[in-house]
């Protein structure tokens, strides 16, 4: 595989590599190194804070924008039939952004619950 010359094009890249892989044990340095990487591009897209939205009613916020950058207790998105994301990579989808730690602990929930 050819690694491109411009840095979008091997964000893009790496984005793919991150997201389709085979199934199995990854290695914690690896995860460690997502992590942070992850964590740090969504820094720069910056963070909205729901304290600074209106509710539309006592509770419920309408927003539109990328929700991996909403800083909030839950979200409701849309999901497929087997309650996981989306499997297309480069795809910006919450399950791309979301911690390891979170998407393991969220995966052996579903597997009890099967």
């Amino acid at each position: 595989m050819e690694i491109p010359k411009e840095a979008e094009e091997q964000k893009r890249l790496l984005r793919s590599l991150f997201n389709v892989r085979m199934p199995g044990k990854i290695n914690g340095d690896f995860l460690k190194v997502q992590d942070e990487y992850l964590q740090e591009a969504t820094k720069e897209k910056g963070i909205t804070d729901l304290k600074e939205l209106q509710p539309g009613q006592k509770g419920i916020y309408l927003w539109q924008g990328d929700i991996t950058t909403l800083r909030c207790d839950a979200i409701v998105n849309a999901a497929n039939s087997g309650m996981t994301g989306c499997y297309q990579p480069c795809h910006n989808y919450i399950d791309k952004a979301a911690p390891t730690s979170i998407t393991q602990a969220y995966n052996k929930r579903m597997a009890r619950c099967s």
